[in-house]
């Protein structure tokens, strides 16, 4: 390892204490890079979330890309891989999860003025085409976050630490 690669500690997840999950799942429709896969991975530990669901052709692990960015949180974080978006939400759906698009829709509200539920499903779709047409239509919900430059969009793994931040604000779970 060179003095330029980053150095962190590995803990091997059955050392660790358990943690209290916060009941946030993540569907990332179709993300086309797994460096960003991996970031979410990293935020999504920080904040505790209860699963990831990586669907279609989103990275997964094992992954050199993904590993990169995720520097072993993807070894603590709950996930499953489905090619099919539709069979997470079905799944999502039959245990009482409601699902949020995190999209620019026009019925999209901010994500600080959306009142979220308790337990909540937020889906993130494709850094260029957004969420699929059939996944957006199985979402209760749109919310986007307000963009004041040119670009009506951010990175989605920025996207995704602005929201899962303002659910655990909202909830108190900080």
């Amino acid at each position: 390892m060179s003095d330029l690669e980053p150095h962190y500690r590995m803990v091997v997840p059955e050392d660790l204490p358990p943690v209290q999950r916060n009941p946030v799942h993540i569907v990332l429709d179709n993300i086309r890079s797994a460096f960003n896969v991996g970031s979410i991975f990293r935020t999504a530990d920080a904040g505790a979330v209860e699963h990831i669901h990586l669907c279609g052709y989103t990275a997964f692990p094992p992954n050199r890309k993904l590993a990169k960015t995720a520097l072993g949180a993807m070894d603590y974080v709950p996930w499953t891989h489905r090619k099919n978006t539709m069979d997470t939400l079905d799944w999502l759906e039959e245990n009482g999860i409601p699902c949020v698009a995190a999209e620019t829709v026009p019925e999209a509200v901010s994500h600080t003025e959306f009142a979220w539920p308790r337990p909540v499903a937020v889906v993130f779709g494709n850094e260029v085409t957004g969420i699929g047409p059939e996944v957006l239509a199985r979402c209760s919900h749109a919310v986007r976050i307000p963009m004041r430059g040119h670009k009506n969009t951010i990175n989605v793994a920025t996207a995704f630490g602005v929201v899962l931040f303002e659910i655990l604000r909202q909830w108190r779970a900080l």
